[in-house]
């Protein structure tokens, strides 16, 4: 029998990971930074990275474990890869909507761009229920998703009842 597997995103910053890593666990309940690590001069010429400049960040946002990279310029987030946030309420929506987005840019059907690149979905945590149960509730709710930035739960609601 196997061991447990764990899967840790890696995020790859610019220099940023720590302040990314504690404006993140500043925004998410039962979060905290769990290690920090720092370059030695070993592997100078391949990295290039002053030593003792900051390597990791090992945090955890309510629970779930992350990794912060300064692993330099050489690659830059994109939307192809997101954080979703499932939120219960329309108040936990606005919450995370306006502290990940603070410095950041706002995106549509939900999605944010946070002050460091990093993109995020704030959901309400029955969209999935939602998009994949009957047809024809489905539709209207993508259809009414379509126009929004930040998702309005009681809109929603509505479209799925119809």
């Amino acid at each position: 029998m196997k061991a447990k597997t764990r899967i840790t995103p890696c995020l790859w910053f610019d220099g940023k990971g720590e302040e990314a890593a504690r404006f993140y666990v500043g925004i998410f309940p039962n979060s905290k930074i769990t290690g920090i690590s720092h370059y030695v001069e070993a592997g100078q010429d391949v990295h290039g990275q002053r030593p003792g400049s900051v390597l990791t960040v090992e945090f955890e946002l309510n629970g779930q474990p992350f990794t912060a990279l300064n692993g330099g310029p050489q690659f830059r987030f994109n939307e192809a890869m997101s954080l979703q946030v499932d939120c219960e309420t329309q108040a936990d929506v606005d919450y995370y909507w306006d502290a990940l987005g603070a410095g950041g840019g706002v995106q549509a059907c939900g999605w944010l761009k946070d002050r460091y690149g990093v993109s995020w979905q704030v959901v309400p945590a029955m969209i999935s229920e939602w998009l994949t149960g009957d047809p024809a509730r489905a539709a209207r709710v993508f259809a009414a998703i379509m126009p929004m930035t930040k998702l309005d739960i009681a809109t929603l609601q509505k479209a799925y009842a119809g």
